[in-house]
C-alpha cells in the first residue's frame, strides 16, 4: 500500500475475504449485513518497508570471549531484494568509517548477548545515520564461502574447531583481515530457462547459484563478476534507459556518465525528457503500447542495443516493462534493474575502457 487511496481500497475489498462467524467465505463485493470488520477476530497486521536503504551483511566468528569480524559486505542492490539475489562487495565501497565501526560493535555485542560459539551472520540496513537490524543468524550463512575466499581464512573450518572446544587465540585468528583488493559476489539466475518470466528481483530468492570476481580495482572486480555470471558488460554501443518516477531525479547523472564514455543514449519519452532537460543528447523511442516502430525491442532483436537500464515502476509493474526485461534475456543483453547497479556497471565499463583484465590465482591475493 503506497497511498491513502490504496489503504481505503484494501480495507473495503480485501477484508471481505475473511471468514464470517459461520465459517463461510464472503465473496468480494457481496452485500450482507454480516460483513467482517477489523476486530479482535479479524486483526490487521501492518508491516513497514524501509525504502532506498543500503543493505549490509556482516559475518563474524566468536568463541564466546573473543569475536573477530570476518567481513562487512555492502550490497549493490538496495535493501528489499533478497540477500541471496544481491551482488555484494568486500570491503564496503560507500559506507563511512564511523558506520563500519558501528557495524563491528553491533556484531560483537549481539554475538555475546546470544552466547554464540562459531559463526554468526547479521543482515542490516543503513539509511542515513540510522542502522537497522534485519535479522541475526547464529550459524554459518551462504556468505561464509565467499568471505573465506575474499579474506583467505577458512572460517567454517575454524568455526567447527571452536564448536569442538578450541579458542580463537589457540587457532591464531584474533584480528580482522581487511583485504587490499575488492571481491564481488554476483548471483546467477535461471531466467533464460523460463521464457516470459519477469526477471525483476524482490524479497523472494530467485537465484540458483553465485560467482565471484576479484581485482584491486572495484570496477574490474564487478566486471569480472558479470562475465562469470554470463552478462559481460559492453565498452561501446547503445544504452536504453527507462526508470520509475522516484528514480528520475538521479537518472541524469547516470545518463551523463554513459554519454561521457561514448555510449549513444535511447530512452522512453518520460525518462528521455528528464535526460534531455539536463542537456544530455538522447534519442526518444516510442512506448511499446503505442504500436509505433521501431521500438526498443526492435533494436534489441537487431543487435543494436548493448545495455538496458530499466527500473520497475513499483508494485504494479507495467506490461511494457516486463516485455522489455524478457527481451533482454532472449537476446542476451546485459540489464540493470536498479540505479545502484547501473552506477556500478558504469564504474566497471570505465575501468574496462582503460585497463586490461588480468587473471591471477586466488592464492596470489593472500600471500
Amino acid at each position: 500500500v503506497y497511498s491513502d487511496a490504496e489503504l481505503t481500497h484494501y480495507m473495503r475489498t480485501a477484508v471481505e475475504f475473511a471468514q464470517t462467524p459461520s465459517g463461510q467465505s464472503i465473496q468480494p463485493g457481496a452485500h450482507t449485513a454480516n460483513k467482517p470488520t477489523i476486530s479482535d477476530t479479524h486483526p490487521l497486521l501492518i508491516d513497514r518497508f524501509l525504502e532506498d536503504a543500503t543493505e549490509v551483511d556482516v559475518d563474524c566468528i566468536t568463541d564466546g570471549e573473543t569475536t573477530v569480524i570476518g567481513a562487512i559486505m555492502e550490497h549493490i542492490e538496495e535493501a528489499g531484494i533478497h540477500s541471496g539475489d544481491s551482488a555484494c562487495v568486500i570491503p564496503p565501497f560507500s559506507l563511512t568509517p564511523p558506520m563500519r565501526d558501528r557495524l563491528r560493535d553491533a556484531a560483537k555485542k549481539l554475538a555475546k548477548a546470544l552466547s554464540v560459539r562459531g559463526l554468526m551472520n547479521m543482515q542490516l540496513a543503513v539509511k542515513g545515520d540510522d542502522l537497522y537490524v534485519i535479522e541475526v543468524n547464529p550459524r554459518a550463512s551462504r556468505t561464509a564461502p565467499f568471505v573465506s575466499k575474499a579474506i583467505g581464512v577458512p572460517l567454517p573450518k575454524l568455526a567447527a574447531k571452536i564448536m569442538a572446544g578450541k579458542t580463537l587465540k589457540e587457532l591464531g585468528f584474533t584480528q580482522e583481515v581487511i583485504p587490499t583488493h575488492y571481491s564481488v559476489k554476483e548471483a546467477v539466475f535461471p531466467f533464460s530457462k523460463f521464457p516470459g518470466v519477469d526477471i525483476i528481483l524482490g524479497p523472494e530468492m530467485k537465484s540458483t547459484g553465485e560467482v565471484m570476481g576479484i581485482d584491486p580495482d572495484l570496477g574490474l572486480a564487478f566486471a569480472k563478476s558479470q562475465m562469470a555470471a554470463g552478462g559481460a558488460l559492453p565498452t561501446k554501443g547503445n544504452v536504453f534507459i527507462s526508470v520509475k518516477e522516484s528514480d528520475k531525479p538521479n537518472v541524469a547523472r547516470i545518463a551523463k556518465g554513459y554519454a561521457d564514455l561514448g555510449f549513444t543514449l535511447y530512452a522512453t519519452p518520460g525518462t528521455g525528457q528528464v535526460i534531455s532537460e539536463a542537456g544530455i543528447p538522447v534519442n526518444i523511442l516510442p512506448k511499446l503500447a503505442s504500436g509505433q516502430r521501431p521500438n526498443v525491442i526492435d533494436l534489441m532483436k537487431n543487435k543494436d542495443m548493448a545495455l538496458v537500464i530499466n527500473t520497475p515502476s513499483g508494485k504494479n509493474t507495467r506490461e511494457d516493462e516486463v516485455k522489455i526485461r524478457t527481451a533482454t534475456m532472449q537476446n542476451r543483453i546485459p540489464i540493470m534493474t536498479t540505479l545502484r547497479g547501473a552506477d556500478m556497471a558504469l564504474k566497471a565499463i570505465k575501468s574496462l575502457q582503460v585497463s586490461e583484465v588480468q587473471v591471477r590465482a586466488l592464492q596470489e591475493y593472500h600471500k
